[in-house]
């Protein structure tokens, strides 16, 4: 395949995933209750592995600054590390949740493959927490992740940055929604 076949290609899964692939309404339930989360004074926790870190980390600040909401991740290396150390690599999130979450807070797990076993038991824990779950995943639509949420939202690809990609633009979206407008200042 040229160059050229291979970017068509590219493209052509990118409008799959987002424009036919219509997520419509779990973006507006998401942003209902992202604003329900503001209402009550409670905060949106993401977290993710990897590239879903750097959308986590970019959707937080986004979410608190631009959208009024205080959304926090758990992006620092000495957090990952400590508590890898003492919990294990597969519990480390799920315990960073035990210390965060409060009751009303809306925990939003962002994992590719929806079998990340740190990502998995988070989300175990969130809903024994009671905590609202959003889960973005990719790959297999049914994953155990995504039967845990209440909002999920899946992309029909096989490909980490089809995947990765749709799932930041969906969250900035929400991020829009929750502003009222696509161009606004960033002050």
């Amino acid at each position: 395949m040229n160059d050229k076949n291979f970017i068509l290609d590219c493209i052509n899964q990118y409008r799959k995933s987002i424009i036919e692939n219509d997520v419509s309404n779990k973006l507006i339930e998401l942003k209902n209750s992202l604003l329900e989360v503001k209402k009550t004074n409670n905060k949106v926790i993401i977290a993710g592995n990897g590239g879903s870190a750097a959308i986590a980390s970019h959707v937080s600040v986004d979410f608190t600054k631009q959208g009024g909401i205080r959304t926090i991740n758990f992006n620092e290396y000495d957090l990952i590390t400590c508590f890898s150390n003492d919990y294990g690599y597969e519990n480390w999130l799920s315990r960073a949740v035990d210390f965060y979450a409060d009751t009303g807070d809306h925990l939003i797990l962002i994992s590719s493959s929806g079998r990340s076993n740190n990502i998995l038991n988070a989300a175990k824990n969130g809903k024994k927490k009671n905590l609202h779950l959003t889960t973005l995943t990719g790959f297999a639509e049914n994953t155990e992740l995504s039967n845990l949420s209440d909002i999920s939202l899946w992309v029909d690809s096989k490909a980490y940055n089809i995947i990765e990609n749709t799932h930041q633009i969906w969250l900035l979206i929400v991020c829009d929604m929750l502003v009222g407008k696509t161009v606004y200042s960033a002050k």
